[in-house]
């Protein structure tokens, strides 16, 4: 896959990017370099590879999935004007 002009010109209005006429066949050659070394990962044979988390083998940290209120409902609620068991009251506002 090539990338054309019109293409880099797209690309850098979708992405905000201010670009002159003269920098698009510099920005034309870098982005085509970009997709043919994408074109040739995607020819290395991958059956059987794990995905990993570090170049060296270890486990992802994890933490125990509990719901709890983070032991701080009285600090949340401090400076709320108007409170009730850790709640904020609010004025209704729908009838």
């Amino acid at each position: 896959m090539s990338v054309d002009a019109t293409t880099v010109r797209r690309i850098a209005h979708l992405a905000r990017i201010a670009v002159e006429d003269a920098e698009v066949p510099a920005l034309q050659g870098e982005l085509n370099a970009i997709l043919a070394f994408v074109e040739q990962l995607q020819e290395v044979n991958v059956d059987g590879v794990e995905p990993m988390t570090s170049v060296t083998p270890m486990e992802m940290k994890k933490r125990r999935d509990v719901v709890n209120d983070g032991e701080i409902a009285d600090k949340v609620v401090a400076n709320a004007p108007v409170t009730e068991d850790h709640f904020f009251l609010v004025p209704k506002v729908v009838e």
